[in-house]
């Protein structure tokens, strides 16, 4: 247990900042979960949809280093790939 001001204060902080990140984090798998169920589906509208929600998310997560970029990146890289090929296979 800290036993400063200062630690206190600093527990505080690092405790609330948990709790946002985890949110953040929680909804950004949520929505990942969604554009692949849609993937799954087959519904190239809603694979859209979810991506736009989704690509944003990933954007801002990355930004405040909740995640790295690169694995942003990466994972915007894999659902875009999957979505085309839902695309192609409606086409096809």
């Amino acid at each position: 247990m800290p036993n400063s001001a200062s630690a206190k204060k600093s527990l505080r902080q690092n405790q609330e900042r948990r709790l946002a990140n985890r949110s953040v984090r929680s909804s950004l798998r949520t929505q990942i979960k969604k554009v692949r169920a849609a993937i799954a589906a087959g519904d190239a509208e809603k694979c859209d949809a979810e991506f736009k929600t989704v690509q944003k998310k990933l954007d801002k997560a990355a930004a405040s280093n909740l995640i790295h970029d690169n694995s942003a990146a990466r994972t915007k890289a894999r659902l875009t790939k999957a979505i085309k090929a839902v695309k192609a296979k409606a086409q096809g």
